[in-house]
């Protein structure tokens, strides 16, 4: 078992050399693994950037596939309320004050960090309310703020792109298109962004870096357990819940537990209002509730059934435990949770989730 360990470990030490590598100014082609892979890979390792994976299909026009991928950050970036903006924890909703107070905050980061105040505040305002933006932002302002956002978020210096981009006879404008509005992103956006297919989509401006293939989810992760390595986990437990409290304590020791958000956001359009999970893991698309007594209420349970059912036509699985049986058998909750996580993680690594 020992040696075993071992090689896991040195498996692991590799793609961190590998992906420390990579740059992460510029427009790359990555060959060898997939987009998905290699974002996952970087998000094991803290003092690498933040990785995340943006599919665009408008490939008609430069500004029409920019203005996709910035749609996308957008929403990652709403989703990680209030990562980078904890002045805004606690405050839930448009009603009476909130509104006015996520502004003032929103307003004044801006000022320290050096963010666009206009888009920091309607970034925040959005992410509290689920309006649609009522800023009318130039898309250099956006990518600037939205790669330092997500960056932030995710408790990293830094951003990747990492964009699949499968090349195919006869598609030499669409590659020119990815291209172009790659390194748009990429000189704009102060990030990476990495291309990974089988071939460059043009080998004159794009250069290769090929990485080994990805060590398999499952060996890295015991890996990372018997280490003593911490869980990657967003967001916290509510200041005034003592169930969310003991379930994170339980969650902290579980080496399977990565990639959890607690009172995060999800809102995938803006004509949508947002849902603030107890629990969420964004990749797995698992969400988590604990109910206390006022769930019970008729008018409660039925707004609950809603938001459940809007969640499993989004295509996450909803996980609903009420407080008492957390306190009562919170191991046996975990164990539940656990096997949905690990059951969601295998059928994406054989492609049918």
């Amino acid at each position: 078992m020992g040696d075993a360990i071992t090689m896991l470990r040195n498996g692991e030490a590799a793609w961190h050399h590998q992906l420390a590598t990579v740059p992460l100014d510029r427009v790359v082609h990555i060959s060898g693994v997939s987009a998905a892979d290699v974002a996952a890979a970087v998000a094991r390792f803290g003092e690498l950037p933040a990785a995340i994976v943006v599919a665009p299909s408008a490939t008609g026009s430069v500004a029409a596939l920019v203005a996709e991928v910035l749609d996308a950050l957008d929403a990652v970036a709403r989703q990680l309320l209030p990562g980078w903006l904890p002045e805004a924890e606690g405050l839930d909703g448009p009603q009476g004050a909130a509104l006015a107070a996520i502004r003032a905050v929103a307003t004044e980061r801006a000022r320290v960090a050096g963010y666009s105040s206009a888009f920091l505040a309607d970034l925040a305002e959005r992410a509290l309310t689920g309006r649609p933006s009522r800023a009318r932002l130039r898309p250099e302002v956006r990518v600037a703020g939205l790669a330092r956002i997500v960056a932030t978020g995710f408790q990293r210096d830094r951003l990747v792109l990492a964009m699949p981009a499968e090349t195919k006879p006869g598609q030499a404008l669409a590659d020119n298109i990815v291209v172009a509005a790659s390194e748009w992103l990429a000189d704009r956006g102060r990030l990476g962004v990495w291309l990974a297919g089988a071939g460059s989509p043009n080998p004159e401006r794009v250069g290769t870096v090929h990485l080994a293939p990805v060590p398999f989810e499952t060996d890295v992760a015991s890996t990372r357990a018997r280490a003593g390595e911490a869980a990657m986990v967003l967001g916290r437990p509510h200041p005034h819940s003592s169930v969310e409290a003991a379930l994170e304590a339980v969650l902290a020791r579980q080496e399977w537990a990565y990639g959890r958000i607690w009172n995060g956001t999800y809102q995938p359009a803006l004509v949508r209002s947002p849902i603030r999970p107890d629990l969420l893991w964004p990749a797995e698309r698992v969400v988590v509730e604990l109910d206390g007594l006022e769930h019970c209420r008729p008018e409660q349970y039925d707004a609950d059934r809603v938001r459940d059912v809007r969640l499993q036509l989004d295509g996450y699985a909803v996980l609903r435990f009420t407080n008492a049986r957390v306190m009562h058998d919170i191991q046996a909750v975990a164990a539940q949770i656990e096997h949905l996580i690990r059951t969601r993680r295998h059928d994406l690594a054989k492609g049918t989730a």
